[in-house]
């Protein structure tokens, strides 16, 4: 049962790795104002196609071309979860119920470079490519309590195996794991992730109307990962006093983990002008990334469970017997005869077997990802852009863009990647910007986002769901050298409802019930410089 709750509090982690931003899971496409106030930038010629058109910034004029761009954006992750171990806990005994992790990031930086002289521009761009906040789950997350309480079913069957081996009630009483299955502890998890990119490149005009691009980015990681579930009590029995009752602590899970990973990506794009018309496509390849772990974890052992069990039954039985009327020393000695041939029962037997088989059995799935000094894979998907700008009359731009991201294939620890659709992301997007005067230009825009999700891939601790964003804002031109933009952008999230059959015992099962959604705000403000 012990190894359940190091399962899940370990990998609970991986709900704050997310991408808190638009693009696919582990891409942040947000990385100019001009995206949030327009959702489609693919064939836009600007400052900003260093990273969404970079063969097109080649057509801007010459000279110097620099982007500095701040975000800030909020979300929330709800999970609804209904299970009817749930009304176990003694604190809150309600079902459904709803989990909620915040992710918050204030300060997102941005900057895109270009350098254009004759047929040819050279680009350096840094943002965050991938994370990009920090998200906390207060009370642990659904999966938490769901080990929890199938842990305190597990807790009091195998005290009645032993009460049933006794012929008296002693771990089924009140004063101890009881008969119900009642339960509390607390929990909490706190992650943090970024992926830092830095990019150079370069693009060259083969003509007045096409253009070509080559460019790598290196990407530096880094993620932390905090988290417990303590206090666990089975009834009124606090775990540690069977697992190791001389420390309060020892049936504590606690998780801390940095990582860090480096890697490159190539790029190549190119751009076509034809009159009125703008054609662009950009790929990036698959990033091969491993994160090393530095950790100091705290995890329970279920070795003693005999030797604790066995202390407690002679304490209580001594007690007894020496109350029915026996000296101490016979006492102890009955009592220990009995602990014995109780825990030597077969059917006591092989309940504890179970247990610490199903321990060793799932130890290094349960820490695996997360030991110290191991290398996990947490791969970039390769990514194709294509877009399309329409320009019917000077003051008017119109964008149809679409995104590809190779999920599927991007290798992630103990390749989850593959529980994903083989199709992987799809994004399409639209978007309008409009000069309403010289100084002024206001825009908006949509971008749909489809993942290739299964119910194989839903779980609380790593979850994303398909989406419609919006965004708008504006420009103000200072000057013909200087802009300076703000905008707002809205993600508008699906919800995923899941169904799994639990079985605790043969011929009994419950239904456990999980509804996923997201909710997400983003601002931006820039300045786009030209000397």
């Amino acid at each position: 049962m012990v190894n359940k709750f190091k399962t899940v509090c370990l990998t609970a982690a991986i709900a704050s790795s997310s991408a808190t931003f638009a693009g696919g899971l582990l891409t942040n496409t947000n990385q100019h104002v001009a995206f949030n106030r327009m959702m489609s930038r693919e064939a836009s010629i600007g400052i900003d196609g260093v990273y969404y058109n970079p063969a097109g910034v080649v057509f801007m004029g010459e000279g110097n071309h620099l982007a500095i761009n701040w975000q800030l954006a909020y979300q929330t992750r709800t999970i609804k979860n209904d299970y009817k171990l749930f009304t176990n806990n003694v604190n809150n005994p309600t079902t459904p119920r709803d989990f909620k992790g915040k992710a918050f990031a204030p300060v997102i930086p941005s900057f895109q470079y270009a350098y254009n002289k004759g047929r040819w521009s050279l680009q350096g761009n840094f943002a965050l490519t991938g994370g990009g906040g920090k998200c906390t789950f207060d009370n642990g997350l659904g999966s938490f309590e769901k080990i929890v309480g199938e842990t305190a079913m597990g807790a009091i069957g195998l005290a009645g195996a032993i009460d049933n081996a006794l012929g008296a009630e002693m771990f089924t009483s009140d004063q101890a794991f009881g008969k119900k299955g009642s339960y509390s502890f607390n929990s909490y998890m706190h992650g943090r992730q970024y992926y830092f990119g830095l990019s150079a490149g370069a693009a060259y005009k083969v003509s007045d109307n096409f253009s070509v691009y080559a460019g790598l980015r290196g990407i530096y990681a880094t993620c932390n990962y905090y988290g417990y579930v303590e206090d666990i009590k089975v009834g009124n029995m606090p775990l540690y006093q069977v697992l190791d009752p001389s420390k309060e602590n020892s049936a504590n899970i606690e998780l801390s983990c940095d990582q860090t990973g480096i890697g490159f990506t190539p790029m190549l794009a190119v751009d076509y002008k034809t009159g009125r018309w703008n054609f662009s496509a950009k790929y990036e390849f698959k990033t091969r990334m491993r994160l090393k772990n530095k950790s100091v974890n705290q995890l329970p052992s279920i070795g003693n469970l005999d030797d604790n069990l066995k202390n407690q039954m002679n304490k209580v039985l001594t007690a007894k017997f020496m109350q029915a009327g026996l000296p101490q020393e016979q006492a102890m000695i009955k009592a220990e005869q009995t602990s014995t041939a109780v825990l030597n029962n077969p059917t006591v037997v092989a309940t504890t077997a179970g247990l610490k088989q199903q321990f060793d059995s799932k130890i290094n799935k349960a820490i695996g990802e997360y030991a110290d000094g191991k290398k996990i894979a947490g791969d970039i998907p390769s990514l194709l852009t294509v877009g399309v700008g329409y320009s019917p009359i000077d003051e008017l731009r119109i964008n149809v863009g679409f995104h590809w991201f190779d999920d599927y294939n991007a290798t992630s620890y103990n390749n989850r990647n593959k529980l994903l659709k083989k199709r992987g992301t799809l994004e399409f997007n639209a978007g309008v910007e409009y000069d309403v005067t010289k100084k002024i230009t206001v825009s908006t825009g949509w971008q749909n986002t489809n993942y290739g999700l299964t119910d194989k891939y839903m779980d609380d601790k790593s979850f994303v769901v398909g989406s419609n964003s919006v965004g708008l804002g504006g420009v103000y031109h200072i000057t013909k050298k200087l802009d300076f933009s703000v905008a707002y952008f809205h993600t508008f999230y699906n919800h995923v409802k899941t169904s799994e059959t639990v079985t605790l015992a043969p011929g009994v099962s419950n239904t456990y019930n999980s509804d996923y959604t997201r909710n997400n705000n983003a601002f931006a403000a820039g300045v786009n410089i030209t000397f």
